[in-house]
């Protein structure tokens, strides 16, 4: 047998320094894994919010066109709740975030409350919904003619 080949035989284990090394990079990424998972945290919320209120848009038209009436989207932005016409839920949004309601001038119930209404026909008054977190908004946009929802990405205003 060759000395490389009996070097190698008697070498089986780890050496103490391959073992300090691996410990130092655990005990690393323990400690910075949950800051970092904790931001995106935010993100998510952010994401999911706009998602739900995507989603009750979209039930509202739905709603219009399946029933061949007018269908509302109401938005309380200081209680954060929304609820669309004909259904007794109430979706509550994360205390977190700032919402933001772009919507006709008809449509505007009182400085915190407002409306986006959907027609038989799948149209709409249009408008959008921002929510917003520290760093990231998304817009939730809806189009007054077609009322297709569309989530647009967009840096937080300051």
């Amino acid at each position: 047998m060759s000395r490389v080949a009996a070097r190698r035989t008697e070498q089986q284990g780890f050496t103490l320094l391959e073992l300090l090394v691996v410990l130092v990079m655990a005990v690393l990424l323990v400690a910075l894994v949950p800051p970092l998972l904790s931001g995106m945290s935010g993100a998510a919320e952010l994401r999911s919010a706009a998602r739900q209120l995507a989603a009750g848009l979209r039930f509202a038209r739905n709603e219009a066109v399946a029933r061949q009436r007018e269908a509302v989207l109401t938005l309380d932005l200081v209680r954060r709740r929304f609820a669309v016409s004909g259904d007794p839920r109430e979706i509550a949004l994360p205390e977190s975030l700032a919402l933001h309601l772009y919507t006709a001038q008809s449509e505007l119930l009182d400085q915190a409350t407002g409306n986006i209404r959907f027609f038989p026909d799948g149209s709409s008054t249009g408008g959008a919904i921002t929510v917003s977190g520290a760093k990231l908004a998304y817009r939730v946009n809806v189009d007054w003619l077609t009322g297709a929802i569309a989530i647009v990405e967009q840096d937080a205003q300051p």
